[in-house]
């Protein structure tokens, strides 16, 4: 028993296939999923040349997040400033089922590098608590040097160390 609220669910890890585009497309249009990310969606052009950018990648490692099968988001790790960042989007639907802890925690074994860091917006409960279970502490150095955002969304530092 993992303590998680809903084990009936089967959560694994794959390449990003074609497909899976239009379902993360339609997560990261959802205006609450954007609120609670505090992150602006992007429209259809905008997100495809994101995502072909992505995965023209070599140094990001992204991988679709499927629970029972179906797509319920997406992960992935890129270098940014030195650091490697790890961030992940999951569906509204899939929202407190477990689906990001366990897809985060099969993320940590594929990449190894550490420190790893992950930005997240202080009202983004959720997510912390993801986070959280997985190992990330709060990095409140790496805080104090951040820039004051401009869009005034408070965000907060978490690293995984070792």
């Amino acid at each position: 028993m993992t303590g998680y609220p809903d084990e009936s669910n089967q959560v694994c890890l794959r390449t990003v296939e074609v497909g899976d585009l239009d379902v993360l497309y339609e997560h990261q249009a959802d205006p609450e999923a954007a609120a609670m990310a505090a992150f602006p969606s992007r429209d259809r052009d905008q997100f495809d040349a994101h995502w072909a950018k992505i995965l023209l990648d070599d140094a990001v490692v992204v991988r679709t997040i499927l629970a029972d099968g179906v797509v319920a988001g997406s992960i992935n790790s890129w270098r940014a400033d030195g650091r490697r960042l790890v961030g992940y989007w999951i569906g509204r639907e899939h929202w407190g089922r477990a689906v990001a802890t366990r897809a985060l925690n099969q993320f940590l074994n594929e990449v190894p590098d550490r420190p790893l860091y992950a930005h997240v917006a202080a009202h983004n409960a959720g997510s912390i608590r993801v986070l959280q279970k997985c190992g990330f502490q709060r990095d409140h150095a790496q805080e104090a040097l951040t820039p004051e955002p401009e869009d005034e969304v408070e965000e907060i530092v978490f690293v995984l160390a070792d």
